[in-house]
């Protein structure tokens, strides 16, 4: 019990600090796209150490079969939902900064 119970509280810390990290790169990164990536990768990973660590509180219940559904979807929409963000500012013509500070 205590070896899960140490897991689930790594994989929900660790999940929780993932966010916090994809919180600074979004504000740090220097443009749309760089920061669409920070959101779109520390989200899907964040949620899932998240859902995991909660469902091994659980246990194997109903309880974290409804866990793993909220992951599939998440899993699904999350990329899918950049995906139209990015395709969204690329029809804008909204150009990519360079790494020489110039943009395209």
């Amino acid at each position: 019990m205590i070896l899960i119970d140490s897991l689930s509280w790594i994989c929900i810390v660790t999940g929780g600090l993932l966010g916090i990290i994809g919180g600074f790169g979004i504000h740090r990164f220097p443009d749309f796209y760089s920061r669409l990536h920070a959101a779109g990768i520390a989200d899907t990973l964040c949620a899932l150490l998240i859902l995991l660590g909660l469902a091994l509180q659980a246990g194997f219940t109903l309880v974290s079969l409804k866990l793993f559904l909220i992951f599939a979807f998440l899993f699904f929409t999350s990329p899918t939902a950049t995906h139209a963000l990015a395709n969204a500012a690329l029809h804008a013509r909204l150009k990519p900064k360079l790494a020489n500070g110039k943009k395209k």
